[in-house]
């Protein structure tokens, strides 16, 4: 039997104990969450993947706390967690952090630590980080309700009345929108490609 591949079958199983399944979730998911998380923290670029990390490793720590509601319930949790470190890496960034915000990595002083989320080789890893640069460059091409018509859309993956409500247009306008952005999107990238 093939392991599984949808998120909730993998949270199902890590639920049983398969740390593996859950790693597996969290891969599933890392690209998205490191194209929102850029946007959310605009000039500071560096700190995109320092976020991601931290975020998966609080996931790690604290996924008993989650429960699966509907497709989509598992990345919305992972950007709450993202919300959650930006905000504690602004208010603690000239400070040092409190004893036990951090996720310390298992190490010979801390055995219980969880394991890295990354275990993949460095070739992959840059693979990896390139192709979310070139995603967030073509990104950075479109204007500005464009881009977040798109990160709302296709990164957060909410729904036309979601994205309606935050934006406060009507369901018409936000579709409209999408499709407008999506069409720009697919021009710019046609047109890097060529």
């Amino acid at each position: 039997m093939s392991p599984p591949t949808s998120t909730v079958d993998l949270l199902g199983e890590a639920g049983h104990g398969d740390r593996e399944a859950l790693s597996r979730a969290f891969e599933q998911h890392r690209r998205r969450l490191a194209v929102l998380v850029h946007f959310k923290l605009g000039a500071h670029f560096a700190d995109t993947e320092d976020v991601v990390q931290e975020t998966c490793l609080r996931a790690f720590r604290d996924i008993d706390r989650f429960t699966y509601q509907s497709p989509g319930s598992f990345f919305r949790w992972l950007s709450t967690i993202a919300d959650h470190v930006i905000v504690d890496r602004a208010r603690y960034a000239n400070r040092e952090r409190r004893a036990g915000e951090e996720v310390r990595f298992r190490s010979e002083t801390n055995p219980l630590g969880p394991e890295p989320a990354d275990t993949r080789t460095p070739s992959r890893l840059m693979a990896q980080r390139e192709a979310v640069d070139r995603l967030i460059d073509k990104l950075s091409l479109l204007p500005e309700d464009y881009r977040q018509a798109i990160l709302m859309a296709k990164i957060e993956r909410l729904s036309t009345p979601e994205m309606a409500a935050r934006m406060g247009k009507t369901r018409e306008q936000v579709a409209l929108l999408v499709h407008r952005a999506v069409k720009r999107f697919r021009e710019l990238s046609e047109a890097t490609e060529s």
